[in-house]
């Protein structure tokens, strides 16, 4: 799955800020850690990171462009 591009529920910009949400969490940071800093700051926003699951590794090789 791809992180959406706006909050389900608020309509807020989300998608921008999953690259760095990723490296901190790489860097060690609690998922909580890396949401503040990100500036996610309601719980609405902050659900659709923590509830993401990136599939996309997944899905590659049965992607119909793979030969």
């Amino acid at each position: 799955m791809i992180i959406p591009v706006r909050c389900f529920s608020c309509g807020a910009v989300v998608a921008h800020k999953w690259e760095e949400f990723k490296i901190l969490l790489s860097e060690g940071k609690t998922d909580a850690e890396a949401l503040d800093e990100v500036g996610l700051t309601r719980y609405c926003c902050r659900r659709m990171y923590v509830g993401h699951l990136d599939l996309i590794q997944e899905i590659i090789p049965f992607s119909a462009a793979r030969n």
